[in-house]
C-alpha cells in the first residue's frame, strides 16, 4: 500500500512538474518540435518514468537534470534568435522539393523524402496533381509546406529577404534581379544586413526592421 501511495505522489508530482517545465520552454506541439526539443522531450520523459518506477531514488535525482535539459534548451533557444548559423545547425533549414511546378529529385534523395511520401502530403491536402503546386518545402520538423499555383493569382506575399539573406527562387519568380532589390534597398536607405524579413506584394516591396513594418512603393 505504501508503495502505491509513493507511486501515485510521484506520478502527480511529476504532472505538475513537467508541465510547468514545458511552460517555461513555451512548447508547441509535437508536430511542430525542434530536433532539440524532441531531444529534451524524450530525455524529461524517460527521466520521469525512471523516477516513478525507482521510487527507493530521491526526486532530487530526477528533478536537478530535467532543470539541467529546461535551462539548456532556453539557453539554445535564446543563443539561436541571435545567431542563423547556430539556429540552422540545430534546428535545420527549409529544402525545396516543388520549384516553379517542378519536382527537385535530387533534394528528394538527399533529404531521404520518397516520391510517395510527396504524393501522400499532396492527397492529404486535397491536392490532385504535382502541377497544381508552385513550390513546395520541406521544413525542419518534417512538415511539408506546399503553395498552390492559383495562390499565387492573389497577391500572395514572396519572401526575398530572410534573415539578410536573398530568396533567389523568388526573385526569378518575379522577373526581377538583384540589382533591382538593391536598387529599392538603397532607395529607403537600407542595406540587406539591415532587414529582418522582405517581401514581395501586389507590386510593393515591404520591410520588416527592428519588428516595424515599413511599407514602400516598388
Amino acid at each position: 500500500m505504501k508503495e502505491l501511495l509513493i507511486v501515485l505522489f510521484r506520478t502527480c508530482f511529476f504532472y505538475f512538474f513537467v508541465m510547468l517545465m514545458f511552460r517555461i520552454m513555451g512548447k508547441r506541439e509535437i508536430g511542430q518540435l525542434g530536433v532539440v526539443d524532441l531531444i529534451v522531450s524524450i530525455l524529461v520523459a524517460e527521466l520521469v518514468a525512471i523516477s516513478i518506477e525507482n521510487t527507493s531514488d530521491s526526486l532530487l535525482m530526477t528533478v536537478i537534470p530535467i532543470l539541467v535539459l529546461v535551462i539548456l534548451e532556453i539557453v539554445l533557444a535564446r543563443v539561436s534568435l541571435k545567431s542563423k548559423r547556430i539556429r540552422t545547425f540545430f534546428g535545420g533549414k527549409p529544402s525545396v522539393i516543388i520549384d516553379n511546378g517542378k519536382v527537385d529529385f535530387k533534394e528528394m534523395v538527399k533529404q531521404r523524402y520518397t516520391i510517395d511520401d510527396l504524393l501522400l502530403e499532396l492527397r492529404q491536402k486535397s491536392i490532385k496533381s504535382i502541377e497544381d503546386v508552385e513550390y513546395a518545402l520541406l521544413e525542419a520538423n518534417g512538415k511539408l509546406s506546399i503553395f498552390e499555383k492559383k495562390l499565387f493569382d492573389k497577391n500572395c506575399p514572396l519572401p526575398l529577404i530572410v534573415d539578410g539573406e536573398i530568396q533567389v527562387s523568388t526573385l526569378r519568380r518575379i522577373n526581377k534581379s538583384r540589382v533591382w532589390l538593391d536598387y529599392v534597398l538603397k532607395k529607403n536607405n537600407l542595406s540587406r544586413e539591415d532587414v529582418f524579413y522582405c517581401f514581395y506584394k501586389g507590386y510593393k516591396v515591404f520591410f520588416i526592421k527592428k519588428c516595424d513594418l515599413i511599407s514602400k512603393s516598388e
